[in-house]
């Protein structure tokens, strides 16, 4: 067993052991060294976006004092969700290692399915209104920081 994953799937179980949250855990490695680790704590913190991806994330970055995670690799007991999948999309990391699939995870109930659907286009969305607001002020927002000259683009 890959020993990154091994300390992954040990993660998962101790939160779910302690009822943090559902079974995922996931480690960040750079250079051979594992740098964060995390698991699921959505119901340790109520807080609906402290999946083990996300929060390894915010350790890794805190370690190394930078967003760019470009030279770290993920490993994760499952396939990210859609939420986690960005962020590791957004901090670059240049590798992602995954146990289970989204369908395996289905089947205990951590059913992604819908949000999968509503980014292809093919489901529409039902649990909440959208409602566009002030654009113009918005947009306003946007190229003020468009022509802002120290900008840093992430």
């Amino acid at each position: 067993m890959n020993e990154f994953m091994k300390a992954a799937i040990e993660e998962a179980r101790n939160g779910f052991n302690h009822n943090h949250g559902g079974p995922f855990g996931a480690v960040i490695v750079r250079d051979g060294v594992p740098i964060a680790n995390a698991h699921n704590e959505v119901l340790k913190t109520n807080d609906p976006t402290a999946h083990a991806e996300i929060l390894a994330i915010r350790r890794a970055s805190a370690f190394l004092g930078n967003y760019d995670l470009s030279d770290c690799e993920i490993y994760s007991t499952s396939e990210p969700c859609p939420m986690c999948f960005s962020a590791i999309h957004w901090s670059r990391l240049k590798k992602l290692h995954l146990g289970t699939t989204r369908d395996d995870v289905a089947t205990i109930g951590f059913d992604d399915s819908l949000i999968y659907d509503i980014l292809s286009g093919k489901a529409q969305v039902v649990q909440m209104e959208i409602v566009n607001v002030d654009r113009d002020s918005c947009l306003a927002l946007l190229k003020e920081w468009d022509a802002k000259p120290d900008k840093v683009l992430y």
